[in-house]
C-alpha cells in the first residue's frame, strides 16, 4: 500500500478477503476445515516431538549405564590380574603358599560381586535401549500422522483455487487418514 492510498492485493489475498466477507459456504467450509486440521497436525507434531525427545533421552541412560558396565568389567579385570599374580606368586620357588591363599580367596569373592554389577549394569543399558526403540517407533507413528494432516492441509489448498469437490473430498480422505494415524499411535502409547 503507497501513501496516496492505493492498494495491492495478490490473487489469493483476494480469495481469502472474499471468502471472509462474503457468503461463500464453500470457501467458509475449506477455512474452518484447514484451521481444524492445522491444529490437530500442530498437537500431532508436539506429541512426535516428544517422543522422540524421549528416545533421545533412553538412548543417553543407555549410554550411560553401557559406560559404567564398561567401568565395572575393566575393575573385574584388575582384580583378576591381582589374582593371577597372587596365583603366579604361590607357585614360586622359595615362597610360602598359604602367605597368598587369602588373597585369591579375596580377589575371587570380590570378582563375583564385581561381574554381578557389570551384568546389572548391561541389563539395564539393554532396557533403557529397547524403550529407546520403542519411542522412535512411536515418534514415526505420529510422524505419519502429522504428515497426512499437513497433505490433507495442501489437498484443501488446492481445492479452495480450484473449487472441484472431489478435490475436497479427497482432502477429507487423507485427513481421515491422518486422524485414524494419530489415534493409532495414541492408543499404542497409552
Amino acid at each position: 500500500m503507497s501513501g496516496s492510498g492505493f492498494h495491492v492485493h495478490g490473487p489469493h489475498d483476494h480469495a481469502v478477503e472474499h471468502a471472509a466477507h462474503g457468503n461463500d459456504g464453500f470457501s467458509n467450509n475449506i477455512a474452518v476445515m484447514t484451521a481444524i486440521l492445522a491444529t490437530v497436525g500442530a498437537a500431532f507434531g508436539y506429541l512426535g516431538g516428544a517422543t522422540q525427545n524421549d528416545a533421545a533421552m533412553y538412548k543417553n541412560n543407555a549410554a550411560i549405564d553401557k559406560t559404567e558396565a564398561a567401568n565395572r568389567w575393566n575393575y573385574y579385570q584388575a582384580k583378576s590380574a591381582r589374582q593371577n599374580l597372587a596365583e603366579l606368586a604361590m607357585t614360586l620357588p622359595g615362597v610360602e603358599p598359604k602367605r597368598y591363599e587369602a588373597d585369591v580367596a579375596r580377589y575371587k569373592k570380590e570378582k563375583e560381586d564385581i561381574k554381578k554389577e557389570a551384568e546389572k549394569w548391561e541389563e539395564s543399558s539393554k532396557e533403557w535401549n529397547h524403550k529407546s526403540e520403542e519411542a522412535m517407533h512411536k515418534h514415526h507413528e505420529w510422524a505419519l500422522a502429522t504428515t497426512a494432516e499437513q497433505i490433507a492441509i495442501s489437498l484443501a489448498a488446492i481445492t479452495l483455487l480450484t473449487r472441484k469437490k472431489w478435490m475436497m473430498g479427497l482432502a477429507y480422505g487423507v485427513a481421515g487418514v491422518g486422524l485414524v494415524l494419530g489415534a493409532l499411535a495414541w492408543l499404542g502409547g497409552h
